[in-house]
């Protein structure tokens, strides 16, 4: 977080948490390896985090709320769910492990959140509005890049904060998904 990925180096890491360079090297190929496998973690414990809060929703209503509180909330207070979804890291990432042919090392886990059993269940009900879960998934995934509006100014007044535009947001994409 300090110097960023780039500038980050492996013997940064390996002072940090007391360990000589040769032992990161036991682990690891590289820092991109490090860091894939880190991101991987972040978005596992992320789709768990989602898949609990959905679970308490009584209503469908209630359960699209909640899935789009608890990722919003994750991208403001993660940095690397952050980099994650919102800057595409893993993506990039893959990518360039790719390149340097460590594919079957890293390919990426096909349970996405359009893979989630709520998401599929949402498309079948006859009051949501789309039946497409790529679809559902795309849009859900779209509004997560809201986060980054939370430092433009809202209003020449500034009366107006972001908590207060992400709930009207959330309420009027679950409004607009149902058929009442």
């Amino acid at each position: 977080m300090q110097f960023g990925f780039e500038r980050t180096r492996i013997s940064d890491l390996t002072e940090s948490v007391g360990i000589g360079t040769s032992t990161f090297y036991q682990f690891f190929d590289s820092k991109e390896e490090l860091y894939v496998k880190v991101l991987l973690v972040e978005r596992q414990q992320l789709e768990e985090k989602i898949v609990d809060a959905v679970k308490t929703g009584e209503t469908p209503r209630d359960e699209v709320r909640l899935l789009l509180k608890t990722t919003l909330e994750e991208v403001q207070s993660n940095p690397l769910i952050s980099a994650l979804i919102v800057d595409g890291e893993l993506r990039r990432l893959q990518d360039q492990l790719e390149e340097l042919d460590m594919e079957e090392t890293f390919t990426e886990p096909q349970s996405g959140s359009s893979d989630l059993p709520f998401t599929k269940r949402w498309a079948q009900l006859e009051t949501f509005r789309y039946d497409d879960p790529e679809l559902i998934d795309r849009l859900f995934t779209s509004l997560v890049f809201t986060v980054r509006s939370q430092n433009v100014p809202v209003g020449t007044n500034g009366e107006v904060d972001y908590a207060q535009v992400e709930e009207a947001l959330i309420e009027t994409v679950v409004d607009g998904l149902f058929h009442d």
